[in-house]
């Protein structure tokens, strides 16, 4: 096509349809119906440039392997992550209706009166949410836990719920875990594998993890202080003389039920005077427990069967609306990505990638550039980071390089990038949670991820060797 490289088409096809999807989302239409048009569309310019949508399991007619494989991803969607959200929503409303939230609101807020500004008591919130990514590797399940149990506890403490939204977005932007199946990958790829992955983890990944977390909660602080303030957004602290409840204190532990089930069934601890280790629970799992004994307190405190299972009502309904609000926007971002993915969108960012020159800074930012954009384009933090390391240790090689100063930087770009993106899981499933547009929280979320991937890219600078071990 007039000598112009195939990729390069491929780059200007998915960026084309993603300008137009974007344009749409923000004149105001259906964020799910745009975002799975755009998916159709891609899909069906992808079967004209020959490309296959379900490879080895085609329906054996091309056009009709794009609505099979939306339903494939929606029977996933639905039945695991869509539940997970589901579920958690139903929990979140039960907790409302039983008056635990209030509760915590009253106990939290007399202490909190001392701290004048919210945003102090944000930033808090942010180093929690960090930690809490030890327990929960996914992002979007990180990211739907804090808002079922964190994101009302800010709100009601003076935080708006757009910087409270993009707090509970952001902790899985930055891997903190050495266990981690992307670090494991990385180590691998640096030539740091096996004895030396604790090294690489703990000593090189950790370090530059820690710098940028900090340089992140510091520009959150700033940054949503300033949207509030230019929005006139900034919510009034709760009056806690005004919450009326009869819940009792004890139910302030409630809200809290799953964080607390995540961390203890995490597999890594032993029951007390035995050596039987405590189960790995999914988090649905948990969620369904946390109800059961919400519900069997209730029952206990009012002895009336009828009242509790209406109150359960309360959470089946919730569930019901999460279906309709964020499952539903989860399936038409997923179908987007896919389609951006065949087209040929994420394998033409990766030659754009290896036909850029430089020295060896100059090369980590293009790989950093390169990857944070495929990162935003498809939603995804593994796929890009997967996809583009493979090519890694061939490159440093040629370049005389340390592998580990091209893939660290690409590891937190991958996850950086996907906190940026309006299409993403974790940022579609908290914005839906709070009943906000995807670009407000993208918004919200992309000055603090910017500097955070400036802070990631100077650590790497000093304390990453750019010569081969």
């Amino acid at each position: 096509m007039l000598g112009i490289p195939m990729y390069i088409v491929d780059l200007l096809i998915g960026t084309a349809v993603a300008v137009m999807v974007g344009r749409y989302i923000i004149k105001g239409y259906s964020a799910t119906g745009v975002l799975m048009l755009g998916g159709f569309v891609l899909l069906i310019i992808s079967l004209f440039l020959g490309r296959d949508i379900l490879p080895g399991q085609s329906t054996g007619i091309k056009i009709l392997d794009i609505f099979e494989f939306t339903k494939n991803l929606l029977s996933s969607r639905a039945a695991d992550l869509g539940m997970m959200i589901m579920i958690l929503c139903g929990f979140a409303s039960y907790m409302n209706h039983i008056g635990a939230n209030d509760v915590v609101v009253k106990i939290v807020s007399k202490p909190l009166t001392h701290i004048k500004s919210p945003y102090i008591l944000m930033i808090a919130g942010y180093f929690i949410a960090c930690l809490m990514s030890f327990a929960v590797s996914s992002a979007t399940g990180l990211g739907v836990l804090l808002m079922g149990t964190l994101f009302p506890l800010m709100v009601n403490v003076g935080i708006s719920r757009g910087a409270a939204t993009a707090i509970c977005a952001s902790p899985a932007a930055l891997i903190l875990s050495p266990t981690s199946g992307d670090v494991i990958l990385a180590a691998e790829k640096s030539g740091m594998g096996g004895d030396l992955l604790i090294n690489f983890a703990f000593y090189k990944t950790l370090p530059v993890s820690i710098i940028a977390i900090i340089a992140i909660a510091i520009t959150h602080f700033f940054w949503q202080r300033y949207l509030d303030r230019k929005e006139n957004s900034v919510c009034e602290r709760l009056d806690v003389n005004e919450i009326k409840t009869n819940a009792p204190s004890a139910y302030a532990i409630l809200p809290f039920m799953p964080i607390v089930g995540v961390l203890i069934f995490s597999g890594k601890w032993i029951l007390p005077f035995s050596d039987t280790l405590i189960p790995n629970l999914n988090i649905i799992t948990i969620l369904i427990i946390c109800l059961f004994v919400t519900a069997t307190i209730e029952f206990i405190r009012s002895w009336d069967a009828q009242k509790v299972f209406e109150g359960l009502n309360c959470a089946y309904k919730s569930m019901g609306d999460a279906f309709v609000s964020v499952v539903m926007l989860l399936v038409a971002a997923g179908v987007f990505a896919e389609g951006l993915k065949v087209v040929g969108f994420t394998s033409g960012l990766i030659e754009l990638a290896e036909s850029a020159g430089g020295g060896a800074l100059i090369m980590m930012i293009v790989l950093v550039l390169v990857t944070m954009l495929a990162a935003i384009a498809t939603g995804s933090g593994n796929a890009p980071f997967y996809a583009f390391v493979e090519f890694i240790p061939k490159v440093a090689s040629e370049m005389g390089i340390n592998s580990a100063f091209l893939v660290i930087p690409m590891l937190q770009a991958s996850n950086i990038g996907r906190t940026m993106s309006p299409v993403s899981g974790v940022v579609v499933a908290t914005a839906g949670m709070a009943n906000i547009s995807p670009f407000e929280i993208v918004k919200r979320t992309t000055v603090p991820m910017i500097v955070g991937m400036l802070a990631v890219i100077i650590a790497t600078k000093i304390l990453v060797p750019v010569a081969p071990l």
